[in-house]
């Protein structure tokens, strides 16, 4: 089976920050193919930031300028820096394969609460 372990979440005020962090097992691929995403009470998951060809990174357009997507080849880890946080970012926060998830191998996820 495909591992990803979410980890890093926790209660902040608004405009704290937060650091995520996504270990995986090189069975799910590597960090040029992986990604976050999140998933608040009662919606979809949303893409929020990951990799995509060329080693580019993509982020959602309610994230841009306020979070950070990066990785480690060594560790197959990827991280997201989490900057500005805002109470609508409130959420479980996943990391899958990029732009498209592995539907079957979601992890525990990771919550991030953002309120004052």
């Amino acid at each position: 089976q495909v591992e990803l372990v979410e980890s890093g979440g926790g209660l902040v005020q608004p405009g704290g920050s937060l650091r995520l962090s996504c270990t995986f097992s090189k069975r799910a691929g590597s960090i040029r193919d992986m990604g976050w995403y999140r998933q608040a009470p009662g919606r979809q998951h949303e893409l929020v930031a990951g990799f995509i060809g060329g080693g580019h990174e993509r982020y959602a357009d309610s994230v841009k300028g306020r979070f950070i997507i990066s990785g480690d080849i060594r560790t197959n880890t990827i991280d997201l820096h989490m900057n500005s946080l805002k109470p609508e970012d409130t959420a479980v926060y996943y990391c899958n394969t990029f732009p498209t998830p592995l539907r079957n191998s979601w992890g525990q996820g990771t919550q991030v609460t953002v309120s004052s």
